[in-house]
């Protein structure tokens, strides 16, 4: 068969930017694997995270609201297909690697617990170390998929995941990486307060109308606003930025929807509850780790502490399987013979 991969690679070097990561010059992976003669190497990162299992189970994780009932609030996957979509526009527009951005942001919320940020939060205050969702996706890439063999994705897709967390601090290697740190914050921002506006927490016009004003009056708006402005002060340029003026107004809304949507008690009536519910499961598999009911799990304890270990299986659950999980243990069962 003809190796259409030289095709792509010759492809990207007359087309991209100077600045753009080149697929043919990955620092490569971990473990060497077979030629693929189709795709390119972030491309094929992209499609081993589509098919990995903790891909899937995002469907069924929160990303602001608990369990909303209603089939058009945001989960954990569909806010990740929005960050990619975002990054992918502006790399387009930049002429850095899509297949890079889309991999590293397709992966980048793998390692969530159930119940969100809050449950980030616990399981942060339970095992020694602390618990990071960006450290634990890749974990995930790394070690816990295809039952302890990881996904042995490339070193650049696997460094964007790790620092993608907040685009104004620390800066990542790659022009690729530094868009989806970007992309992430503008997806969750407009898409949560589009979920809060239908919860009834928000409305439009509780936004401040001078962040209105320089971002836009809709959820489209202002993407279209905060992807053009990047575009335009970053183009052909060695780094990733917003204009200052833009920077500051997406500050403010920053600023404003931890106030009111993710601070806000109003938005999250049952955080509490789901919150005890995996404290009190950490804490009946951390007195008997033994009894985690999955053997790859189990065989973790040989080489990993407990509380760690522990925290990877509860990571891995969905809401669903994490309530599921808790009335099966602690809630008695009607009888009904």
């Amino acid at each position: 068969m003809r190796n259409y991969k030289d095709y792509v690679n010759e492809v990207e070097k007359l087309t991209f930017s100077k600045y753009a990561q080149l697929s043919q010059n990955t620092k490569g992976r971990e473990h060497p694997i077979s030629e693929c003669l189709v795709r390119g190497e972030y491309q094929r990162d992209r499609d081993k995270i589509i098919h990995s299992k903790a891909f899937r189970r995002l469907k069924h994780k929160t990303q602001v609201f608990l369990s909303p009932e209603g089939d058009h609030y945001r989960t954990r996957l569909t806010h990740t297909l929005e960050v990619a979509q975002i990054g992918r526009t502006i790399a387009r527009a930049l002429r850095l690697n899509e297949d890079l951005v889309e991999a590293t942001a397709l992966g980048h919320d793998l390692g969530h617990t159930p119940f969100g940020h809050a449950g980030e939060r616990k399981l942060n205050e339970l095992v020694e170390g602390g618990f990071k969702h960006y450290e634990q996706s890749l974990r995930v890439v790394d070690l816990l998929e295809n039952d302890g063999k990881g996904l042995n994705l490339t070193y650049e897709v696997r460094h964007g995941i790790v620092v993608h967390s907040d685009p104004y601090t620390d800066h990542p290697e790659t022009l690729e990486s530094e868009i989806v740190k970007y992309a992430d914050k503008f997806a969750y921002m407009n898409h949560d307060i589009e979920d809060a506006i239908r919860g009834g927490i928000l409305t439009e016009e509780d936004i401040p109308v001078e962040i209105r004003d320089a971002l836009g009056y809709s959820k489209s708006d202002r993407i279209n606003t905060l992807i053009v402005d990047m575009i335009e002060t970053s183009f052909d340029k060695p780094f990733i930025h917003q204009s200052k003026e833009i920077e500051k107004y997406t500050l403010q809304l920053h600023d404003f929807m931890y106030q009111n949507v993710y601070l806000s008690k109003k938005a999250k009536p049952e955080e509490g509850k789901a919150v005890q519910i995996l404290e009190r499961l950490f804490k009946y598999f951390y007195e008997d780790p033994y009894r985690i009911p999955d053997e790859f799990f189990r065989s973790l304890l040989e080489t990993y502490p407990r509380d760690r270990v522990v925290a990877d299986y509860l990571s891995s659950f969905t809401d669903h399987y994490c309530v599921k999980t808790f009335e099966d243990l602690f809630i008695p069962k009607f009888w009904n013979k």
